[in-house]
């Protein structure tokens, strides 16, 4: 099938060419922008299943004036000193003048006696931000506008204050992501294009990825904006940078798979067009199975309970579609136009290169399959068993810059108050019958609560303008985004809560640490069923490219290990070395996508060569010595420059970008050097024909291909 669809692209290539063009243009100026379906919206995140996310419920209907986020104002002396009750009387004042400015996106402030400090070392203004939490220009204008007037009322006075909290936070740190993603998206070009120049030697070759999937990831943008729009789903704010890292891995390896089998194929005297007819028949097949793998994989996160993997799947897979179709006719169409030229000015790929390192490795590997599936199989089992140790870390504030205005008055604000004073666990009390709420049962609650193991301090409680909801603020003893925090809501905190309501009255935990622990239930659950599922689907993909049960088998479970040695790897470095309380909540998901799913490219072009070497009449051995002499150069260099677009996240200087960046490229680079060209290959000789059971892969029954070998007219 994909020698005739070579041929008619390589006849063709001038209508597929101005086809792709008009339909790119039309895509790009009649459908919706991305923007147009992007939501900052964590709410939906989580089905109304998790308790975190009935407290939000609750709180919208009972205070529906409620802020989105608190700013914390944390006060001190200058000279680190107690604070007085003239400095207390001056701080009610900057209070008032906060208020008396009418900030645009922010309520009135509260401070009082309660909220200074046992020690007397700080004292607390409370400040809703009621700027919508897409609307991150009006919450930058209300931070900065806080923090002038702050200025204003604090100069030549003994005190000093500094704006803590998630949205300061956010603010601090906007130019930081901003300088981090422009570092790394310039570095990926710049990347792309050194490597592949180092490769071929050429700066066509090199500049063709960059142009091609720049127009790609416009068209898949606005594709991806009309299926929102048709299907009524948002996507997150992160999925741009996603598929900027999905469509420029895929999309260079696909050309990369292309390019080498089109080289190897002029080297062997065939004239340009007749060249790019046979790499298309014998790539088309391997980067078809290899994107529907991909695109099964994303596909199977509608599975997700977690909503922001449920709108990802579906995005990230037409991209890949899109880079498909572009792979199997843009590319081969531009490529046989240009022809030899696109290895311009080097002359190196006319050369059969004689003794290269991919020879001898597959020349080792042949000669002593059982070492190398040993060697490679404890070297990831070794990796893998970190993974027993993984422990999840969900405070994003400890992996930005400590010199930051909120860093400071964070830090500032733990010297009087317990950990959990920055970001308030929250407990609404309801009556079970829907009527108000007595003084005394809140004053019972509030009693009761502070007594709760992990609860330092309770604030006053909030009631609705009814009175049938209250809410209270509970200061935890830990960092509200720890592991330990996490832990604690988990094993007992809630049940504690709900088991001292007075009589008549029932609790809702919510805030970011109950959030946060039904997030790490969710993912737990989720990884559980995306998994498996995705584990068979791709099998039953490779099955059918295949024709063989066996294969897939040892396929999927060497690709399991892989995602299992690079999980592993980054809790050796992260938790062991750097000695972190966790990685990153996100990181396995993220692995998920890149490392199980992409990675599997290289799984499917290696075993497709090993078939193809064993199907010339080659013995399993031979077979898998020649499909690493020949297969390899592209599973390396297309490895590396996947891996290289991760690594340069470890230019950003936010830990947890730094630990996705160092994962996934090392799951990557573990992908092709260890699993595709090493384990695979020996199992698969190992095993001999018996790894293509129930049919004949390595037999060859199709009749000659002369007609793929004759010359292309046109």
């Amino acid at each position: 099938m994909f020698d005739r669809w070579g041929r008619f692209v390589v006849r063709r290539a001038w209508w597929v060419i101005g086809g792709w063009l008009v339909g790119a243009f039309l895509i790009i100026g009649l459908l919706p922008s991305l923007s147009e379906i992007t939501s900052g919206d964590q709410g939906s995140f989580l089905p109304d299943s998790y308790e975190s996310v009935q407290a939000i419920e609750l709180a919208t209907k009972a205070f529906p004036e409620q802020a989105t986020s608190t700013a914390v104002v944390v006060v001190k002396r200058t000279d680190g000193g107690e604070l007085t009750a003239a400095d207390q009387q001056k701080t009610q004042a900057l209070a008032t003048a906060i208020g008396d400015a009418h900030i645009a996106g922010v309520g009135q402030p509260l401070t009082g006696p309660q909220a200074v400090a046992p020690n007397k070392t700080v004292q607390l203004i409370s400040i809703p931000v009621t700027a919508a939490a897409t609307d991150a220009e009006g919450q930058l204008n209300a931070v900065k506008q806080t923090r002038d007037v702050i200025k204003t009322q604090l100069a030549g006075t003994a005190l000093s204050a500094g704006v803590a909290g998630q949205v300061a936070q956010i603010v601090d740190n906007n130019d930081t992501f901003t300088t981090a993603f422009t570092v790394v998206g310039t570095a990926t070009f710049v990347l792309i294009i050194v490597l592949i120049l180092i490769i071929f030697r050429s700066p066509i070759a090199a500049l063709l990825p960059i142009v091609v999937i720049s127009v790609v990831m416009q068209v898949s943008s606005n594709l991806i904006a009309a299926a929102g729009e048709l299907f009524d789903f948002n996507v997150d704010q992160s999925l741009q940078t996603l598929l900027l890292i999905v469509l420029y891995g895929i999309g260079t390896d696909y050309l990369l798979f292309l390019l080498f089998r089109y080289r190897e194929q002029l080297r062997a005297g065939a004239d340009k067009k007749t060249a790019m007819v046979h790499a298309v028949a014998r790539v088309g097949e391997v980067i078809t199975s290899a994107a529907a793998a991909v695109i099964v994989a994303f596909l199977v996160l509608l599975l997700a309970s977690f909503g922001g993997f449920g709108s990802l799947g579906p995005a990230l897979a037409i991209a890949v579609f899109v880079m498909l179709v572009t792979g199997l006719t843009l590319i081969p169409a531009l490529v046989s136009l240009i022809g030899p030229a696109t290895f311009w000015p080097s002359k190196a790929w006319k050369r059969e290169p004689k003794g290269t390192r991919f020879a001898r490795i597959g020349a080792a590997v042949g000669r002593r399959p059982a070492v190398a599936a040993a060697a490679s199989g404890l070297v990831l089992v070794a990796l893998a068993s970190g993974v027993l140790l993984f422990k999840a870390d969900y405070d994003f504030a400890a992996g930005f810059p400590s010199t930051t205005e909120s860093a400071k008055a964070a830090a500032d604000l733990e010297r009087g108050f317990p950990q959990g004073a920055l970001d308030p666990t929250e407990a609404y009390l309801t009556t079970t019958g829907g009527g108000k709420l007595t003084d005394a049962q809140l004053a019972e609650f509030g009693a009761a609560a502070a007594k709760v193991d992990g609860v330092g301090a309770v604030q006053p409680p909030v009631k609705n303008a009814d009175g049938t909801v209250a809410r209270f603020g509970l200061l935890l003893t830990v960092n509200p985004a720890s592991n330990e925090a996490i832990t604690l809501v988990h094993d007992h905190l809630r049940d504690d809560l709900h088991g001292i309501a007075p009589p008549g009255t029932k609790v809702l935990v919510g805030g970011t640490t109950a959030l946060f622990a039904d997030i790490n239930s969710a993912n737990n659950r989720d990884l559980s069923v995306i998994l498996p599922v995705a584990a068979l689907l791709i099998a039953i993909i490779l099955g059918l490219l295949l024709r063989s049960v066996v294969a897939p088998v040892y396929l999927v479970l060497a690709v399991l290990l892989n995602f299992a040695a690079t999980l592993g790897a980054a809790v050796y470095l992260f938790q062991g070395v750097a000695d972190r309380p966790g990685v990153t909540f996100q990181l396995p998901i993220v692995l998920y996508l890149f490392v199980l799913a992409i990675g599997t490219d290289y799984n499917i072009l290696m075993i497709a060569r090993l078939r193809e070497e064993a199907r010339a009449g080659n013995e399993p051995r031979d077979a898998a010595a020649l499909a690493i002499q020949h297969g390899g150069p592209s599973v390396a260099a297309a490895g590396v420059i996947l891996a290289g677009t991760f690594a340069v996240l470890a230019l950003a200087p936010v830990s947890f970008l730094q630990q996705i960046g160092f994962s996934v490229a090392t799951g990557i680079l573990l992908a092709a050097f260890v699993m595709s060209m090493f384990l695979v290959p020996s199992l698969t000789a190992l095993i001999g024909h018996a790894a293509w059971w129930p049919g004949h892969g390595d037999v060859d029954r199709r009749p000659a291909e002369t007609e793929t070998q004759a010359p292309v007219a046109g």
